[in-house]
């Protein structure tokens, strides 16, 4: 496959792989927040697999393009929980916990993908890279959203544990989002630099990129391993 097409692939199997990773990681905490007594996730829609009703467009194109971004937040009343503070916890965590068990789930398929359909052809090069980035998003979304940074889960965790609201709490809240954007604007232009430029040395300057390395490769290691053990 021409180099070209092997990015159109890419792309394709990208866009794909982050529709089935945000949806599901949405409809975990909105699932959650309502088991948890709040219906409100239920009244705006959001109680839902539909993934149009999750994405969030700059959110969409960024994770789409560098792996790492967002979907619509989930509205909730954390005053509706039975017990607010658990509440909060379980719902927070909700979304991670769903993409770490996506990945377990969906690596047997990786496999049996990788072992068992012919690599050469357009369809089975696209249907390898899906099922892999599912695997590999799972992973770094559930890993980029335990960063304590407003309005990722790990920031929402912190809110739900933390009783104290000092200057490192404001801070987060206050520029988190900004951060974030600072930190997939810089991703995106150390992919360019050494992807398409040819500049290799860049892939040492972007953060994302480590995170993501830690969240496939030692993260998922006992992944790996657990499934590596049956007799493919």
């Amino acid at each position: 496959m021409n180099e070209p097409l092997a990015r159109l692939v890419r792309l394709l199997a990208s866009f794909c792989a982050v529709i089935v990773v945000l949806t599901l990681h949405e409809f975990a905490h909105a699932f959650v927040a309502y088991r948890c007594g709040d219906p409100t996730p239920k009244w705006n829609h959001r109680l839902s697999l539909n993934p149009f009703r999750h994405f969030d467009l700059i959110g969409l194109i960024c994770f789409t393009l560098v792996g790492f971004g967002w979907a619509k937040p989930v509205p909730i009343n954390p005053y509706n929980f039975k017990h607010q503070r658990r509440g909060l916890f379980l719902t927070s965590a909700a979304g991670i916990v769903m993409n770490l068990i996506t990945a377990f789930l969906i690596f047997p398929l990786v496999l049996v993908v990788l072992y068992y359909l012919p690599y050469v052809t357009f369809l089975s090069d696209l249907i390898y890279d899906i099922v892999y980035l599912i695997y590999a998003y799972s992973l770094c979304f559930a890993i980029f959203n335990l960063l304590p940074l407003y309005p990722l889960d790990g920031f929402r965790i912190v809110d739900a544990l933390n009783r104290r609201r000092g200057k490192v709490f404001r801070f987060l809240r206050d520029y988190g989002r900004w951060i974030l954007l600072g930190l997939i604007a810089e991703s995106f232009l150390c992919t360019v630099f050494s992807d398409y430029l040819h500049v290799a040395v860049m892939e040492n300057f972007n953060l994302l990129g480590w995170l993501s390395h830690f969240a496939v490769n030692y993260v998922g290691y006992p992944i790996q391993r657990l499934w590596g053990l049956l007799p493919w």
